[in-house]
């Protein structure tokens, strides 16, 4: 059997196009509402337990009319290996996208954009696709934010 169709679940290592990392905002946005629910309605702080897991932290940082700025973290026993991704929530476009990450060494804020190492498409695409493979497995472990309110 020959199957034609795409699998737009994976998202290649790369983008194709403008488009594609749109496409990706799309399912993050619909990825973190299945994760936690309506997002406006969340309290600044909550944290997902599992057994034998790592804890994972969900902070409002900022809410306005129209956006939401999340904080994602694991909260590690050593409180130094966090992969911190601030996430900006369009709440008119049902778009999620990563603004920035904080480095786990110097605990400095990164936009890789601002480094000029690759074009804006793929640093965006790169930080977006590491958001979306990430709550894929918090919820393939089961964490959740919908009963930690």
């Amino acid at each position: 059997m020959i199957v034609t169709n795409k699998n737009t679940q994976a998202f290649t290592p790369r983008p194709r196009s403008f488009i594609d990392l749109m496409d990706m905002y799309e399912h993050n946005y619909i990825r973190l509402r299945l994760f936690c629910g309506d997002i406006r309605q969340l309290p600044e702080v909550m944290v997902s337990t599992i057994p034998g897991g790592v804890p994972v932290r969900l902070s409002v940082l900022e809410r306005a009319s129209h956006t939401t700025t999340l904080m994602l973290t694991y909260l590690f026993d050593d409180g130094e290996r966090r992969p911190d991704l601030k996430i900006q929530v369009y709440h008119d476009s049902r778009q999620a996208d990563v603004i920035s990450r904080n480095c786990r060494l110097t605990g400095r804020e990164i936009r890789l954009w601002e480094e000029q190492l690759d074009s804006v498409l793929l640093c965006r695409w790169r930080l977006n696709r590491f958001l979306y493979k990430w709550l894929k497995h918090l919820d393939y472990q089961g964490h959740s934010f919908k009963d930690t309110k």
